[in-house]
């Protein structure tokens, strides 16, 4: 039976704990980082040096995986920036595919987004494979278990970050999202999307011309092809038209609550109630009864 590993660098992986687990056979966790990790049967810890980027520790921690895993054994990693990349130096080293956008994996087959998540594809595979897939939720514990293994890694410092100050939000994980589109005429007029978001327990997303073009919002607050991907059971689509580029990352949402003043809007189409009025009128109002 195959076993799987799961690389990480936080908590955020309670998702990928519960596939594995689907999957069968052991569930191994390697973290990079002093993160608590429960859930799983073993837990490899490599500390990481202040100022020295998890990317320096990608060959590192390919080659601890190489000693380890076994033929077959499949290789989940965090869908995010540094995911992507040890997903790549741990499939190189261990000579197996790289598979992006999986939103289900089993031992043999999964299903994954293709061409910015427009298209499902079923892959089958009788090998070890690498799977990058979503975290979404924490899996924390006191990490009594987990062995460390300290390692070399590239040369390589940070040295100089520049931060926004914006706060960031996992929509990934998210239960609720309100998500604010162009119809908002000002940037301080999402103020009352945020009203409606804390009353709903919600977080607050966009679309992509409200972080890429505005910058109202994070780039990591986005909804649609080449931002986040999100199933959340609640989605409020605020002044949004509904073009595919958006609609694409909000697809497997289970109920979709659409807000615009054009009745023709495409987004009406993919929502299951919809409320045709001005924003700035029905918003707040919205808010009011749901307090």
């Amino acid at each position: 039976m195959a076993n799987t590993w799961i690389v990480c660098e936080d908590e955020q992986i309670a998702n990928l704990i519960s596939i594995a687990k689907e999957i069968g056979g052991n569930v191994n966790v390697l973290v990079a980082g002093d993160a608590q990790i429960s859930g799983a049967d073993h837990v490899i810890r490599v500390p990481i040096s202040a100022n020295v980027p998890v990317e320096a520790y990608a060959g590192a921690i390919s080659e601890i995986l190489a000693h380890d895993v076994e033929e077959g054994d499949v290789v989940l990693c965090v869908n995010s920036a540094t995911g992507r990349v040890l997903a790549g130096a741990i499939a190189a080293t261990l000579d197996a595919p790289v598979l992006t956008g999986v939103k289900e994996i089993s031992a043999g087959s999964a299903t994954r987004l293709r061409f910015g998540g427009i298209v499902k594809e079923e892959v089958a595979f009788s090998s070890g494979v690498v799977a990058v897939i979503d975290g979404t939720g924490e899996a924390g514990s006191d990490g009594a278990n987990a062995v460390d293994k300290s390692v070399e890694p590239y040369s390589a410092t940070v040295s100089s970050v520049d931060a926004s100050e914006g706060k960031k939000v996992n929509l990934a994980s998210a239960r609720r999202i309100v998500a604010a589109g162009r119809g908002f005429a000002k940037e301080e007029d999402l103020d009352i999307a945020r009203d409606l978001a804390q009353a709903l327990e919600a977080e607050l997303g966009c679309s992509r011309p409200l972080a890429e073009g505005a910058g109202w919002l994070d780039r990591d607050a986005y909804v649609g092809i080449s931002g986040q991907h999100v199933s959340p059971d609640i989605y409020v689509a605020i002044g949004i038209s509904g073009q595919i580029q958006h609609t694409a990352g909000m697809v497997d949402s289970k109920t979709v609550i659409a807000i615009n003043n054009d009745d023709k809007a495409v987004i009406f189409e993919k929502a299951d109630y919809g409320i045709v009025g001005d924003l700035y009128t029905v918003l707040p109002e919205l808010t009011q009864a749901l307090k």
